[in-house]
């Protein structure tokens, strides 16, 4: 069985609509105009069906860019919503996402520790999370952050792609890459942007931008 690869260029942009400078649908158009390809519903907050419903607005937003569109939550959902993959919480059973969501669904996985992650499964996940990488006002007091020496434990310790998570901007992406991190995902930085299309931009240059 051969994996997906990750979109192009390899920046996850995950949603908090309580976070969002306007509606969500909008801020994530916005984002993809700028050239984001991949993006992530979390809303765990919200029941069942008004995840769906707002997955279904963010597809109307996204599709006319041909980006993936994820969603961070169970298998299940992600397949009733008609998600391109999930996002699984640390723990979550990619083999079973795997079965469910077929093999071109993205599916990935938390992970907090070097176990985890020589744990992560490279026939059920195409990618992890390695997280906090430093840390963020959008989850205070999650941590101790990885920095980048851990980030770089993390990538050789996986057999499957590294992606790094939190308080990544285009001052950091380009280290995270370097590192060794496959591609970067973020949240608040392009939610809480006042032109998040303009954030994207410099994240995307900022990751082509890698140090040698």
């Amino acid at each position: 069985m051969t994996l997906p690869s990750l979109p192009t260029p390899p920046l996850l942009l995950i949603t908090d609509r309580t976070l969002a400078r306007g509606d969500l649908a909008d801020v994530v158009a916005a984002a993809c105009a700028g050239g984001c390809r991949w993006a992530s519903l979390r809303e765990k907050d919200l029941p069942a069906a008004e995840q769906i419903a707002l997955f279904a607005c963010l597809r109307a937003a996204t599709a006319p860019f041909g980006a993936r569109l994820t969603l961070h939550g169970s298998p299940e959902l992600a397949l009733a919503a008609g998600a391109d993959g999930v996002h699984l919480s640390g723990g979550g059973d990619a083999k079973a996402a795997r079965a469910l969501l077929g093999p071109g669904a993205l599916i990935g996985l938390s992970t907090h520790t070097l176990a985890e992650a020589a744990a992560a499964d490279p026939a059920a996940l195409d990618y992890i999370t390695a997280s906090p990488v430093f840390l963020t006002r959008s989850k205070p007091g999650h941590g101790p952050a990885l920095g980048l020496e851990g980030l770089s434990a993390f990538a050789r310790t996986s057999a499957v792609p590294v992606v790094a998570l939190a308080g990544i901007d285009s001052a950091t992406a380009a280290t995270c890459i370097a590192a060794g991190a496959r591609g970067i995902a973020v949240m608040g930085g392009v939610m809480r942007a006042d032109h998040p299309e303009s954030e994207v931009i410099s994240l995307i240059a900022a990751m082509a931008d890698r140090p040698t």
